[in-house]
This record gives structure tokens, C-alpha cells and sequence, in this order.
């Protein structure tokens, strides 16, 4: 399974990049309180470091984001970016299925460890050759 469809890992790349940059990196960066509220998160009255590690969480994931656009555009990186993107989906599901065990987290947190495995095994499959 591991790169069946290697031969389009730079297509997925720029795919990945271009839902995962509007649905989480720009808003988490931009409204992180917002998208909390939308992903149905209860938000405290002091939110200095609510927004402080949003605004943290979003500048990473931007910075993410670039290198998978460059990863995807030129080639430049890519098994680098796909082992990032394999870990850090490894490492999401973990995350949310914690969250889920514990009750932690609200409902929208734990329907998406559907898409952090989706993401995974996806990743995966468009393993690039090495």
C-alpha cells in the first residue's frame, strides 16, 4: 500500500496543502477564537493565551504549508514533507483519540480522527518513490 500512487504524490501534496492551509492553518492563525467557537470548543473569558497559541499553532502551520506548496511545485523536500505529514497525522489521531477517551474535547474534535486517519492513510498511499 505504502506508495501505490507515488507516481501523482506531488498532485496530492499541493491538494493536501490547499484544503488543510483554508480549513485549519489561515483561521487557527488569523481567528483562532472564532474557529474554536465554530469547532464547538467552550472558550474562557481570558483568552490572551488561548489566542497566543492559536496564533503559535497557525504560524507553524503556515510555515508548514509553504513547504508543502514548494514540495509540491518543484519536488524540493518532498519525502522530507511526507514524513512530517505521516507523523503529524500519526501523531493527530493519537491526539484526538485521547481527547475522545478522556472527554475532553467536543464532538466535532473527535469526528475528525476520521480525517486524521483518512490524511494517513492517504499519505501513504502517495508515498513518493524513494
Amino acid at each position: 500500500m505504502i506508495g501505490m500512487w507515488n507516481e501523482f504524490s506531488r498532485d496530492y501534496l499541493l491538494f493536501l496543502m490547499i484544503g488543510t492551509t483554508i480549513v485549519f492553518s489561515i483561521p487557527i492563525f488569523f481567528i483562532p477564537i472564532t474557529w474554536a467557537r465554530i469547532m464547538k470548543w467552550t472558550i474562557p473569558e481570558q483568552t490572551d493565551l488561548v489566542l497566543y497559541f492559536g496564533r503559535c499553532l497557525g504560524s507553524l502551520a503556515l510555515v508548514m504549508e509553504y513547504c508543502t506548496y514548494q514540495a509540491a511545485t518543484t519536488g524540493l523536500g518532498e519525502v522530507a514533507i511526507f514524513h512530517i505529514w505521516i507523523g503529524m497525522c500519526f501523531f493527530m489521531v493519537g491526539l484526538h483519540i485521547y481527547g475522545a477517551i478522556k472527554k475532553i474535547q467536543p464532538i466535532t474534535e473527535t469526528l475528525e480522527i476520521a480525517l486524521w486517519v483518512l490524511l494517513l492513510v492517504l499519505s501513504l498511499a502517495f508515498y513518493p518513490k524513494v
